[in-house]
């Protein structure tokens, strides 16, 4: 934009607190953040003498600078809406919903196969919850697993493996909000520290390995063992389906965007791997996204399964899904360049955090508790992070800010997939209740003790990570505290089952069983 950064003192806050604020009482996100944007630019014209028709000019011209910044992301993510609604469309899921139904057979297996298939298909949730949805759901029916505990299994393999996954929509958009902390590269570094994502996928695992249930996920599983199989649904997709029609795209999406973002950072020329990975990630992932259509388009069309007609509209219902995701983002784009490039939030939050002496150990656990909140409020983690994440590398400014940086950042994704995964308004938990065709508050209602136990975990193991600043001791700690309360579960329900089964009655004197 050119103009020059100012320092507006307290009144430099007021943006992201209107934003917050805003967004936790109306619940839209959207006009939430507009607003924000809009109040720091009246807070810019107000301290350099502006006018509120310049602030209304800056408003724009901030989100047109950052659409041209982002460009790349942005081709990235409708590309990627594309290839999800076309690979849906091809019948391929159906496919290898029936080749798995043959071959599983208990519920143990059946629940290990969707959690399985939720972390194969890591490039967006939305594509995870309706796809492993319309796969497994006949599957889980067959062996009487209920649509609460299906719900369940899709929300919490989609988010939290989205968000720790370096190839898919979530980590781009992320990448794009820390590109001062290293973009894509702190990314990745912030996975060991992403604790919800990790327990939560161990959690799964435990579960349906051990078939552990309690709250009210327990109650529906019973009912689902009294009541009678579902009828068979039709099938809503082609039956020309394969299974590879599903598998190729997506290995394909896998395989080239790790050799675009290798030829694009140079690694042919002499870079080194990891040096190239991180030079222009989303690039990579574009030519990637755009390998995978092309080949979806090679492989449909000749064998008749979609015409060139409906090829091209799915793309274009594809695109149509991103819109409300992109809008968030760009208005958190701007939102951040506001705090960062005009009115120095960044040098006030610093100053402030040094002057009060909050101990930065203490920074990882808060931040994901009002990550958490901010989420479950809004129902969004991505128009949380994209508030929060500006804040919190603000914050981490000097030595010992840049220490707990990583974690910090961590802690702000791990409280935002919290608050997205339970959230009753959340699109993911929505997506979640489709694919399992399951009824929402239903499915709000079991998954709520499931998630908020991992949480409080968390937050205990956010604890450690900022004292420790070790990954590897966080998530070691971690795990095992969530371990050590599958055991204190188990051993109380043992316990309360042996205190209400029936007492023998003393037989009367002289008379023998």
């Amino acid at each position: 934009m050119g103009l020059e950064m100012i320092e507006a003192g307290w009144l430099s806050i007021l943006p992201p607190l209107i934003a917050i604020t805003l967004a936790l009482i109306s619940k839209e996100v959207y006009s939430s953040l507009f607003l924000g944007i809009f109040s720091g630019m009246c807070v810019y014209c107000y301290c350099s003498g502006g006018n509120i028709l310049q602030a209304v000019t800056y408003v724009f011209d901030m989100m047109a600078g950052k659409i041209g910044e982002n460009g790349y992301m942005i081709i990235f993510l409708v590309l990627l809406g594309s290839l999800v609604v076309i690979v849906t469309r091809s019948g391929g899921s159906d496919a290898y919903g029936q080749w798995a139904g043959k071959r599983i057979k208990s519920k143990a297996s059946a629940k290990l196969a969707t959690a399985v298939l939720g972390l194969l298909i890591f490039v967006d949730d939305g594509f995870n919850c309706l796809t492993v949805g319309t796969v497994m759901r006949p599957i889980t029916d067959k062996c009487k697993i209920s649509r609460e505990k299906l719900a369940y299994l899709l929300d919490a393999t989609a988010a939290p493996v989205c968000i720790i996954a370096p190839i898919s929509s979530w980590a781009v958009a992320v990448a794009s909000e820390v590109e001062e902390a290293g973009g894509l590269n702190a990314f990745v570094r912030t996975i060991p520290y992403n604790l919800y994502a990790i327990l939560t996928i161990v959690m799964v695992f435990f579960l349906s390995i051990t078939e552990l249930d309690f709250g009210p996920m327990k109650k529906a599983e019973s009912q689902r063992e009294k009541e009678q199989p579902h009828r068979a649904e039709e099938a809503t997709v082609k039956k020309k389906g394969r299974v590879f029609d599903l598998a190729l795209p997506v290995v394909t999406l896998i395989v080239c965007a790790i050799l675009g973002m290798a030829y694009v950072g140079g690694f042919f020329e002499g870079v080194t791997f990891t040096e190239a990975i991180g030079e222009n990630p989303t690039a990579g992932l574009t030519l990637g996204t755009f390998a995978a259509l092309v080949v979806a388009l090679l492989l449909y069309l000749p064998r008749r399964i979609m015409s060139l007609r409906e090829f091209m509209t799915g793309v274009i219902d594809g695109i149509k899904t991103m819109i409300p995701a992109l809008t968030i983002l760009i208005l958190a784009w701007a939102l951040g360049g506001v705090c960062r490039e005009m009115i120095g939030t960044g040098i006030f939050v610093s100053n402030f955090v040094n002057a009060v002496n909050l101990p930065f150990g203490f920074l990882p656990a808060i931040v994901f508790a009002v990550a958490a909140f901010l989420s479950f409020s809004m129902g969004t983690a991505w128009g949380t992070f994209g508030i929060l994440l500006p804040i919190v590398s603000m914050m981490c400014i000097g030595d010992e800010g840049a220490a707990i940086l990583i974690p910090a950042l961590g802690a702000t994704l791990a409280g935002s997939v919290y608050g997205d995964h339970c959230s009753p308004i959340s699109d993911t938990t929505i997506l979640a209740s489709t694919g399992a065709q399951c009824e929402h508050l239903r499915h709000v209602e079991t998954q709520l003790p499931y998630a908020t136990l991992v949480a409080v975990v968390c937050f205990l193991g956010y604890l450690v990570a900022g004292f420790t600043r070790n990954p590897w001791i966080t998530v070691g700690a971690s795990i095992l505290l969530l371990l050590g309360t599958f055991g204190g579960i188990i051993f109380w329900g043992k316990r309360r089952e042996r205190q209400q089964q029936p007492r023998k009655q003393p037989l009367p004197d002289g008379v023998q069983e």
